[in-house]
């Protein structure tokens, strides 16, 4: 995560009275290194950060809507974390498997594709409760007339239709093919 999206997140987070993250694993150095490779790709990270600033202005609005902006962004939290760890980072070897430009240092990924395919019921179950929460937030946008934070509620929902319908499906296929290309021996 870039020194930008943490300070942005942060402020997030600060709003919806979230005081700290989720403890990092004991070797979190060792991971950095092994899955370096594996970069979200800039496409996804520029809509993330629009996303995140969105929220971010919505936490600071007065009344029902500040409130339902923050209650977004507590959802939101744990979620964010998961994209970030082990959902996106597979896309980052899209390009280059499409190119053919496949190596044997990709197949450690498929423990990151592998992960998502196991937690999927569960990254769901938090978009049902992430748009759940967005449905509040657009009510009470409509009433106090905050079209902008409308909009917001808008991307957000179509940007996780996106990850459930394209996204971690496409994740998880990177990994899959990856296993064909690489099988173990048992």
């Amino acid at each position: 995560m870039k020194l930008h999206q943490v300070l942005s997140l942060g402020l997030v987070l600060a709003a919806a009275g979230i005081t700290s993250l989720r403890a990092a694993p004991q070797h979190a150095e060792e991971e950095k290194g092994r899955y370096a490779m594996f970069e979200v790709p800039a496409a996804l990270t520029v809509e993330h950060e629009k996303l995140h600033a969105d929220l971010s202005a919505a936490t600071k609005l007065p009344g029902t809507t500040g409130q339902a902006a923050k209650a977004v962004a507590a959802v939101l939290h744990e979620h964010f974390l998961s994209e970030e760890e082990f959902a996106l980072p597979p896309l980052g070897l899209l390009a280059p498997i499409a190119e053919g430009r496949v190596t044997p240092e990709m197949r450690s990924v498929i423990t990151l594709t592998d992960r998502l395919k196991a937690d999927m019921p569960r990254m769901l179950s938090e978009h049902k409760a992430i748009v759940q929460a967005l449905d509040d937030l657009d009510r009470a946008a409509k009433a106090e007339r905050h079209p902008e934070v409308s909009r917001f509620v808008e991307e957000l929902t179509a940007h996780a239709q996106t990850e459930e319908q394209v996204l971690y499906p496409a994740a998880i296929l990177v990994g899959e093919y990856l296993k064909l290309k690489f099988p173990t021996t048992q």
